[in-house]
């Protein structure tokens, strides 16, 4: 294992907050595992599970299991994630938010926070998503279909564009890069790329992507702040810098789950406390007068969009009744009723890579589902389904095609009773049409 920089050493030992040695020692014990369970989807249960005291649906596990190997990971119903980010759940609850807020996770990728969020909103508001990276921004689209929720939107956008969209948002949740220290557990090879210069390196672009940002929070909205490191220049002294540069106000969250901060600003997951990694988090509320969107229509100018009426073909296939459904070109969307006219004017303004439930395309043929319709909550359970056993769900995963019998046409492909996706039974054979680009590469034998 990678010793610690001797600069980073240094000024943990003289951190009488970090407690040096307890911390150090703390950083090279092992680290725990755990999963967040998706509340939409079938129950799984894991060996060795134990609650995580501030997160609903959440465990620690006694080992890391190989998650590619499991087919309910696949299919979303779970999610591993650390467990210092999931106090993002307790905090969540402790906000005076609207019941359907709008909610920006802006800085997403891979997805935890986000399908965190999901399961905290419950189908209620709208939550947008962003990446500014756009491979990740893919990986972030993947899990956030997998989760199966139908409010949410997805971009691949600097920060910056946010400040287009003036007074938007009730929540805006910022997960900044970091230098990474409270990886250095999880990650030994972080402890090679850590320096003082990067440190500060951070806790400027942090500054910035806050600033970025801040327009597009509503007043009286919050900003949830949180990094994945111990130092104050990237923590207490930017939470101090938001207050005093943009007009925010520190809040306090009660609670004597996680430490308070340095002088009580935010709260921290400290390895040597608690059973996380690194981790700190911290509330502002932005201060002002209220401010709401503007309530002038907005034209939609591409005339390639429409509302689509006919929707009793897609019955058979999904639950349209909480979805504004859209004909772009030949292929159909959904995004809940009440969000249209924000969802176009984010598309004016963002690239938007997902958007709501994609539902398919009407071809010569007929209605054809798209392949990531099975993974939304909405699907119609009543569709033919073909359960498989857990080799078989793996080939199927890994785009294999192999002996089924069953009904021609688009089936559900079950395993544990949970949809893994769909094929298209041609009798002798079928298509599998699990995503290519989601498909296990690892070998399953």
């Amino acid at each position: 294992m990678h010793d610690f920089p001797e600069k980073f050493k240094s000024k943990v030992l003289n951190d009488s907050f970090l407690e040096g040695e307890i911390l150090l020692n703390a950083l090279n014990t092992n680290s725990p595992t755990a999963i967040r369970l998706n509340p939409f989807k079938q129950k799984v249960e894991l060996e060795g599970m134990s609650l995580v005291p501030w997160c609903n649906e959440a465990y620690y596990l006694t080992e890391r299991p190989i998650f590619t190997l499991d087919p309910l990971f696949h299919a979303g119903c779970y999610y591993p994630q650390e467990t210092g980010s999931m106090f993002l759940d307790f905090v969540l609850y402790k906000l005076d938010i609207p019941n359907e807020p709008i909610v920006l996770d802006l800085c997403a990728a891979p997805g935890g926070k986000s399908t965190l969020i999901s399961s905290f909103l419950n189908n209620k508001g709208l939550l947008v998503s962003n990446e500014v990276i756009q491979s990740r921004a893919q990986i972030l689209k993947e899990n956030i279909i997998k989760w199966g929720t139908y409010n949410n939107i997805v971009t691949n956008n600097d920060p910056k564009d946010f400040g287009k969209i003036k007074h938007t948002f009730d929540l805006i949740v910022v997960d900044a890069p970091c230098s990474g220290e409270g990886m250095f557990r999880k990650d030994p090879k972080t402890r090679t790329e850590w320096s003082e210069e990067n440190v500060q390196l951070c806790a400027s672009r942090q500054k910035r992507i806050v600033a970025d940002c801040w327009e597009s929070l509503k007043s009286n909205g919050y900003l949830i702040y949180s990094t994945c490191t111990f130092n104050p220049s990237e923590n207490e002294e930017n939470v101090q810098w938001i207050t005093e540069e943009l007009g925010g106000e520190i809040i306090n969250i009660d609670t004597d789950l996680l430490p308070k901060g340095r002088n009580a600003i935010g709260n921290y997951g400290l390895p040597s406390k608690v059973n996380t990694e690194g981790f700190y988090i911290a509330v502002i509320r932005k201060k002002g007068e209220q401010t709401t969107l503007n309530s002038k229509k907005i034209k939609i100018n591409d005339k390639t969009i429409t509302n689509f009426k006919e929707t009793t073909i897609l019955n058979a296939f999904i639950d349209t009744t909480p979805l504004e459904i859209f004909q772009f070109k030949e292929h159909l969307f959904g995004v809940k009723k009440e969000f249209q006219e924000l969802f176009f004017q984010l598309k004016e303004n963002l690239k938007i890579i997902h958007f709501g439930t994609e539902i398919g395309e009407i071809s010569r043929k007929g209605f054809i589902p798209h392949e990531l319709l099975p993974f939304s909550i909405l699907i119609n359970n009543q569709l033919t389904k073909i359960e498989l056993n857990k080799q078989q769900a793996l080939q199927y995963l890994k785009g294999e095609t192999f002996s089924l019998t069953g009904e021609k046409g688009y089936c559900l492909i079950t395993h544990n009773n949970q949809v893994l996706g769909f094929i298209k039974h041609l009798g002798n054979r079928f298509n599998n049409l699990y995503p290519k680009e989601w498909r296990i590469r690892m070998k399953i034998n």
